[in-house]
């Protein structure tokens, strides 16, 4: 028969041992919830990114004088991204300069509102049509 200190040594050794994985499981299990939730807001930004490019690039393409007047400046972003919406803004100098154009996505993560602004100076567009018509003079044949 075994003394009643060595049994009660090896109860204090499993408790103690019990504590321990314990407290580096709880850290383990909070690293990974940071991490998942690092990632979900890197993929966001990603996203955000571009879509604020996609947006600056539709203002390049159709030149800034008179973008706000004839395309929507604000809203949705087009599925399967409508949980992002879109803003535009310009800041206009004289006549022969460039406009400060304003891009910016918003969008919730989970309940905490979040968004991404992207500034960049575009030019207006010199020429006599500004929006030339760009479709086909007949209709593209479509193999099946």
């Amino acid at each position: 028969m075994r003394p009643a200190s060595g049994r009660g040594f090896a109860l204090v050794d499993a408790i103690v041992a019990a504590v321990l994985l314990g407290a580096a499981l709880a850290v383990t299990i909070g690293l990974s919830g940071q991490a998942i939730s690092s990632q979900a807001r890197g993929r966001d930004l990603r996203i955000a990114a571009m879509l604020a490019d996609e947006q600056l690039n539709l203002v390049l393409a159709r030149g800034p004088d008179d973008y706000a007047s004839r395309f929507p400046v604000e809203g949705p972003c087009d599925p399967p991204l409508e949980r992002f919406r879109y803003r535009l803004d310009f800041v206009s100098g004289s006549s022969a300069d460039a406009y400060l154009v304003r891009a910016t996505i918003s969008w919730y993560s989970g309940l905490t509102p979040d968004s991404l602004t992207v500034e960049t100076l575009i030019a207006p567009r010199r020429g006599d049509d500004p929006d030339p018509d760009r479709r086909p003079e007949a209709p593209p044949e479509r193999l099946q």
